[in-house]
């Protein structure tokens, strides 16, 4: 998505989260996540097991959503309430009233990427005995297939909720699809198709499949033989943390929740006297020739690809040079694979050429809540975002040694570093060599205006 002359500007305008929070509470605000990745904390650490978990429980969704039947909770499953409870502190960050019919032609769209909870549900009613269930029982497994049999099952579900009769469907793009779906939505504000779009990301696990399917690698890997394309080296990790852009880097933690943005054309927001977080310029999604559906585009051919497209912002003639960018959320996870991958994509988007050479301020916030698949691009967007309206770029959660082949200055620590910015890039990944690169500047910004030095640096 590069936005053409004379369409509409995208705000970002509402933030609401469901992801795992320091010593055993939920991330829900802006300002709960700017506590966790202004510090650079990993709310991962569950004694010694490593996973992202977010304590939920019965009583506080109630609280926070008080209005939904209980004929409909009990056909939820734990996706459809991290969904719903993102959304709700979305739309009151937004001061958006949900309850009523502010947001009834707005488009819903969710991206996802686990199928665990259809399949869950799937299963058990395969595995019914017609003889064995009572009417209700069968009628209940038949209102739970309803409902999550589909991976549009929580777009659904929050568009039943706000009463919507916008677009409302699902993006799977691994883990760039909200960052993707966030420029679906810019576009659909820009064209003026609709005024205002709710962009979810939500994701849960079954860790018992989870460690089930590392015990299957863990047989397939006993062979000599080896596949023909170059097999990536990711591995799942419960036993350490996830460390990117670390020397010691060798694999991820996963993570569960969820993350909505609220995106306004300017002209909605105004009416409303609202404020904004700051405005999407661009977004790019982009695949490396890559021979492999599970391979990994290693030399960041893609990534820079997309990253140009955004950089081109609205009018293809008017660049914004990578030099006036000068912060970079990254998408590295933990593995050296990715880690290379972004090395090597920011040397040639930067021209990073030698020891003198000056790239961007880089961070990360994946070892903040654990690699969450869906969530990730909206996550991104909302911390950098934060970062750009407290002149502040986050640390790089659990980066204590900084690999020696890092080109860019990473900010590591537990204290954010000043910096005073206008622009920023925030890239995400899918398995298969596809990148996505997201621009993002003030909602005050002039769009194609030239931006200060790239920002001044202490």
């Amino acid at each position: 998505m590069s936005v053409a002359a004379g369409w509409r500007d995208v705000l970002v305008t509402g933030m609401g989260f469901c992801l795992p929070g320091p010593d055993g509470t939920v991330c829900r605000t802006s300002d709960d996540l700017w506590r966790t990745v202004s510090t650079g904390r990993s709310n991962l650490d569950n004694d010694g097991f490593f996973y992202g978990h977010v304590p939920l429980t019965e009583e506080e969704f109630s609280r926070a959503v008080p209005e939904l039947p209980a004929r409909f909770l009990k056909n939820y499953a734990s996706i459809h309430l991290y969904g719903l409870l993102a959304l709700v502190e979305a739309c009151d960050d937004a001061a958006l009233d949900w309850r009523g019919t502010e947001l009834a032609d707005a488009a819903v769209l969710t991206g996802r990427v686990g199928v665990d909870n259809s399949f869950d549900t799937y299963l058990d009613c395969v595995r019914a005995s017609p003889d064995a269930l009572t009417p209700q029982e069968a009628r209940s497994l038949f209102m739970r297939l309803a409902v999550s049999v589909t991976a549009t099952d929580v777009a659904t579900v929050q568009a039943s909720l706000l009463r919507s009769g916008g677009p409302n469907y699902t993006l799977s793009c691994g883990c760039a699809s909200t960052a993707a779906l966030l420029g679906v939505a810019a576009n659909q504000i820009a064209s003026g198709e609709v005024d205002i779009a709710v962009v979810t990301g939500v994701d849960a696990f079954n860790l018992d499949r989870v460690e089930h399917f590392e015990e299957l690698r863990a047989v397939a890997e006993r062979s000599s033989e080896r596949p023909s394309f170059q097999s990536p080296p990711t591995q799942l990790r419960f036993d350490r943390p996830m460390r990117p852009y670390d020397e010691r880097a060798d694999g991820f933690n996963i993570g569960e929740g969820a993350a909505t943005l609220i995106l306004e054309s300017r002209e909605h927001a105004e009416r409303r006297g609202r404020r904004a977080y700051g405005q999407i310029l661009g977004q790019s999604t982009m695949r490396g020739a890559v021979a492999s559906a599970i391979t990994a585009n290693e030399d960041g051919d893609a990534l820079v690809r997309a990253a140009r497209n955004c950089l081109r912002a609205r009018d293809s003639h008017a660049r914004i040079a990578p030099a006036e960018v000068p912060v970079v959320n990254g998408g590295a996870q933990g593995d050296p694979l990715f880690n290379t991958m972004e090395f090597n994509a920011i040397r040639s988007l930067y021209g990073l050429h030698g020891t003198d050479s000056v790239g961007p301020l880089v961070s990360t916030q994946e070892a903040c809540f654990g690699h969450n698949a869906a969530p990730l691009g909206n996550v991104g967007a909302a911390a950098t975002l934060l970062m750009m309206r407290n002149g502040q770029v986050c640390p790089t959660a659990n980066c204590e040694k900084v690999s020696e082949d890092c080109p860019f200055d990473l900010v590591t620590g537990a204290q954010p570093r000043p910096l005073d910015f206008d622009l920023a890039l925030s890239f995400n990944y899918q398995m298969g060599g596809v990148s996505s690169a997201l621009l993002l500047t003030p909602a005050e910004r002039a769009v194609g205006a030239t931006a200060p030095s790239g920002g001044q640096r202490p």
